[in-house]
């Protein structure tokens, strides 16, 4: 199963490169053809049928493309204001899941999907605003998740023993989440103090508000990054299913790999238009 994980994820990487290789306008194609089906197993996952949430992420997709190839602007224009609304939406997501009831609790089908596709254009955003600084900055900020998804998965894994949240995912443990923060504050350091003057994200929260500060806020991103799979893992088991999808071997759906990202692309334009 883990070589299976691990050659799905390269092959996405490489595609995912080669897309950047080609032109930017191609990245934000690939990306954006992703998001659309994590939204489509999404919309899924709360019971809408399959050509509804079909028609609605194709109608999603067609919108964001237009905004890409109409202007830039738009991006830097509503990217701020669609990462505040999708902070304050995972905050009170993360209050919800630590409720032992949490699982009862379910909105209606359509308020729904209007969260859901809100969540997801929040995260595009906030993609294509970092795309914009640079493909450092942006795989800067991806790296904060995959570096804490696999720290995540082998500390837990090794030392998991209490439960993190046991009424939605009896899987996660606590000793997986320390070691995912432990892990991505580790990197982050060692890269400030050896090549502080590349501009990626964490270099630039270091230079901003200085170590100590900055090692907070990475870890908030990598705790948002848990809400966003622990919620993931809550609509799947209130759908009844193990994945999302079947698309990526190894992995289930587009949305099992990208439910980290969703929340914490948006925070992390958060966090760096106030450190600025």
């Amino acid at each position: 199963m883990l070589r299976t994980r691990v050659a799905t994820a390269s092959v996405l990487l490489a595609v995912a490169v080669g897309a950047l290789v080609w032109s930017s306008m191609a990245f934000a194609v690939v990306v954006t053809a992703l998001l659309g089906v994590a939204l489509t197993e999404w919309l899924r996952l709360i019971g809408a049928a399959r050509s509804v949430s079909m028609t609605v992420a194709l109608l999603v997709c067609a919108a964001l493309l237009a905004v890409v190839f109409a202007s830039s602007s738009t991006v830097d224009a509503v990217v701020l204001p669609f990462g505040v609304v999708a902070a304050a939406i995972w905050l009170m997501i993360a209050a919800v899941l630590v409720q032992p009831s949490a699982m009862t609790l379910r909105l209606p089908r359509i308020p729904g999907m209007v969260l859901a596709v809100v969540l997801v254009v929040a995260a595009w955003f906030a993609l294509m605003r970092f795309l914009s600084q640079g493909v450092l900055m942006l795989f800067s900020v991806l790296f904060v998740v995959w570096i804490a998804d696999t720290a995540a998965y082998f500390v837990g894994r090794a030392f998991g023993r209490r439960k993190l949240a046991p009424h939605i995912s009896p899987g996660k443990t606590w000793a997986g989440v320390i070691g995912a923060i432990l892990a991505v504050l580790i990197v982050a350091f060692t890269i400030w103090q050896f090549i502080p003057a590349t501009r990626i994200y964490s270099n630039d929260l270091f230079a901003a508000i200085g170590p100590a500060f900055a090692l907070l806020l990475l870890a908030l991103l990598v705790a948002s990054s848990i809400v966003g799979d622990l919620y993931e893992s809550l609509l799947k088991r209130q759908a009844g299913v193990k994945d999302s999808g079947q698309l990526l071997p190894g992995h289930g759906g587009v949305l099992d790999r990208l439910d980290a990202m969703v929340p914490v692309l948006p925070l992390a334009v958060v966090i760096q238009w106030l450190v600025r």
